[in-house]
């Protein structure tokens, strides 16, 4: 792409939402930075290098920014008048909440603390208050968007179904997130400071993946909050791979048909979703399942296998 492409491109981009897509640049640039304290500091929390937690979340918001302010645009064309104004401002709600999560979350980085469920001093809780109130104003303002979507008329319809199913599902996402925020029953027997966990039948800072610190030894909340929060760019992955194979396959040509296969892929990873969330409930750890954890699995796999075959078949009954 040439410097004039790029420069339009990015005007195009800034124009669908202005608030998310500054925020997705802020993004951009503390990404960058992360990488450069993961390199340089070498401090470790909860068993990770310490500017781990900020970069991750950094690509989870740019990701966010990116995918929210390109929604609020869809809803801006097609339901112009009250309904665009309200998905804008939600969505520069959501922008500013949001910013004030990360500036809370590196602050943290800064003075060496944990900024989840961290109410050993009073600024630690007071400071963790108001994360816990951007995250839930964030839910809501993302619920908003996701409302208006099912208003917006003239779409393709394997498109608007890849779209509002990422969206609902990026919202029960979202919405698991808040099962972190609990008390254990070890919290609640002593007077630790920490209020919440994301590893179940464990305390966090355990044993965990590479980079993405998930537990190996136990069930970690944050798989399924996190694969849910992206199922707004995983379904409509699936729709893209369908239309790119519609070229040599001739029965994916059909709207309907690609409909009917992106509604598979969503009820499929709404099967999944709910089988990560069984999972670390039950303590559990993604990479140990045990028999009935592959065997539900197993029953997904075939299930969505058996409507990917059978959906074509119903459209041209």
């Amino acid at each position: 792409m040439t410097t004039t492409g790029t420069s339009s491109a990015l005007r195009t981009a800034f124009g669908w939402h202005r608030p998310l897509m500054t925020l997705a640049a802020a993004m951009t640039a503390l990404i960058v930075a992360g990488v450069v304290g993961m390199v340089a500091d070498e401090r470790v929390l909860t068993g990770l290098p310490i500017w781990d937690k900020p970069t991750k979340f950094a690509i989870s918001v740019l990701i966010y920014a990116v995918t929210w302010a390109w929604l609020i645009a869809v809803v801006r064309d097609a339901l112009p008048g009250r309904p665009s104004r309200l998905g804008h401002r939600a969505g520069t709600v959501a922008a500013v909440m949001l910013g004030v999560e990360m500036v809370i979350i590196v602050t943290q980085v800064v003075r060496g603390e944990t900024s989840h469920f961290n109410t050993t001093t009073p600024l630690n809780a007071a400071l963790w208050s108001v994360m816990g109130l951007s995250i839930a104003v964030v839910w809501v303002a993302t619920l908003s968007v996701t409302a208006q979507l099912f208003r917006v008329r003239g779409l393709d319809p394997a498109r608007a179904r890849a779209i509002r199913a990422g969206a609902v599902l990026a919202v029960v996402g979202m919405a698991l997130g808040f099962l972190m925020t609990s008390p254990t029953a070890a919290q609640m027997a002593g007077d630790t400071g920490i209020v919440g966990a994301h590893t179940v039948g464990l305390a966090d800072g355990g044993p965990g993946l590479p980079l993405l610190g998930w537990s190996t030894v136990g069930g970690d909340l944050r798989i399924p909050h996190f694969v849910g929060m992206h199922a707004l760019q995983a379904i409509p992955l699936v729709l893209v791979a369908l239309e790119l194979l519609a070229v040599r396959v001739a029965v994916l040509r059909s709207p309907e048909v690609r409909r009917g296969l992106v509604g598979v892929a969503a009820a499929g990873f709404a099967a999944v979703l709910a089988l990560l969330t069984w999972q670390a409930l039950r303590g559990q750890s993604v990479v140990a399942p045990d028999a009935l954890t592959v065997s539900v699995f197993g029953l997904i796999v075939a299930g969505t296998a058996a409507g990917s075959v059978r959906a074509p078949r119903l459209v041209s009954a």
